[in-house]
């Protein structure tokens, strides 16, 4: 060997394939979905024979209705959907979605602007993707929900967090988001109903976001997944059919999971300016290609029906939304405004924090949740999933008499913390 040639030292390994990472930096940095994590880990005890009661997943714990059923039923008998479809969706199903946005927000679009997709999430980040360059900025309202941030970083961006809590009704401002503008910023993120706190931007708040993001340039993304999940003297409104100038720059993200009990046929859409969905329709084409079309037959079925199976949900819904609330603010030490959409509670117990309960003291709201779920089985997700810690969220999207027991274990339980 030669002398200029020094022999490798276990501190320093030669380079090569070996050394090499073995999950890109840009997959290994995603973090698991807290949320679906939560529900999985109170199902296997709940297999295991435990009396577990989950408020972690954000699912209708209602059937799928029958005539959607039945739809997809007869999809599958049908030789031509036992093949490829165009990667974009079913022409049928497109036209149909721009149709059903006509009737429901207001919005007028052609079927050339929907991309149909699997679920809300692949519809999230296809767009993101589709607008996104490396270091362009999104601002993203907290809390959030867990997928946003991921799939912002994944395509390349960065979210920028734009704080509100429950003194507000967890809305940020026109002037909360103009402070965290900067020249890099993209992106605005708008979801009213909000997961996961239930939040409803009234029209005219609706209006002003909308208005400053014409102002500045930005490109909105506005997820209407929770549309018709809304309650009392709340009202739905869609940006593009409120402002019609921020059309050209805002994308609509909605799907058939939540209003019709549907989470797990995985169908969701896009609607957005031609280009932008021709590019995500690209990019699908070599992802995943289309979506299972016994799925959209199924959504075909949904979006094209009336919404009587849809009101009686709703009515479910807005029954434990108050008696979850109601029990909730009964707890000395929880703050939990009262939703007005989606099928959430999001108190906070800043408050309970550091007390002594049951011989612990837990310092985080993640601590608190695994504290619950250890003494009395009820899962729960706490806020640091939702980029604001010092909470807890609570899915009311189960059976009465569930929601009942479960709150009431918790009121047990955090009624005897002590100083």
């Amino acid at each position: 060997m030669s002398a200029a040639t020094p022999a490798a030292t276990p501190s320093e390994p030669p380079a090569g394939p070996a050394t090499q990472r073995r999950v890109s930096a840009r997959v290994g940095s995603i973090s698991e979905s807290a949320t679906l994590a939560v529900d999985a880990k109170a199902k296997a005890l709940k297999a295991a024979g435990r009396p577990v009661i989950g408020f972690g997943a954000g699912e209708p714990d209602f059937p799928t209705p029958g005539y959607i059923v039945e739809a997809a039923v007869e999809a599958c008998r049908n030789p031509k959907y036992h093949r490829y479809t165009p990667a974009g969706g079913l022409p049928e199903l497109k036209a149909a979605i721009a149709a059903k946005t006509l009737r429901d927000s207001g919005y007028e679009v052609d079927a050339s602007q929907v991309l149909v997709t699997n679920g809300g999430k692949q519809a999230i980040y296809e767009a993101f993707a589709a607008i996104l360059d490396p270091g362009d900025e999104v601002i993203v309202p907290a809390p959030y929900w867990t997928t946003y941030p991921e799939s912002i970083r994944l395509a390349g961006g960065v979210p920028v967090e734009v704080v509100a809590d429950e003194t507000t009704g967890y809305r940020v401002s026109v002037e909360q988001l103009e402070a965290a503008r900067t020249a890099r910023t993209k992106v605005v993120l708008f979801v009213s109903p909000s997961n996961p706190t239930g939040a409803v931007y009234s029209e005219a708040d609706s209006e002003a976001i909308a208005r400053w993001a014409v102002e500045h340039g930005l490109w909105v993304l506005t997820d209407e997944i929770y549309e018709h999940l809304i309650y009392g003297d709340a009202k739905f409104t869609s940006l593009p059919a409120i402002v019609p100038e921020i059309r050209d720059r805002c994308i609509v993200v909605n799907g058939v999971a939540k209003t019709y009990a549907m989470t797990g046929w995985r169908v969701g859409w896009i609607v957005g300016p031609k280009d932008v969905v021709k590019a995500a329709t690209n990019l699908q084409s070599h992802a995943t290609s289309n979506v299972s079309n016994v799925a959209q037959v199924a959504a075909l079925a949904a979006v094209t029906g009336d919404l009587t199976a849809v009101a009686e949900m709703r009515a479910a819904f807005d029954r434990r939304r108050q008696t979850i609330v109601r029990m909730l603010n009964e707890i000395d030490g929880v703050v939990c405004p009262v939703p007005e959409g989606a099928f959430y509670a999001y108190p906070s117990v800043k408050a309970l924090l550091g007390k002594e309960i049951r011989g612990k003291r837990p310092a985080t709201s993640s601590e608190l949740a695994a504290l619950i779920l250890d003494e009395t089985e009820v899962a729960v997700v706490p806020g640091e999933a939702f980029g604001t810690p010092g909470y807890l969220r609570l899915s009311y999207a189960l059976g009465d008499e569930d929601l009942v027991e479960g709150v009431s274990r918790l009121q047990k339980l955090l009624g005897e913390a002590t100083d």
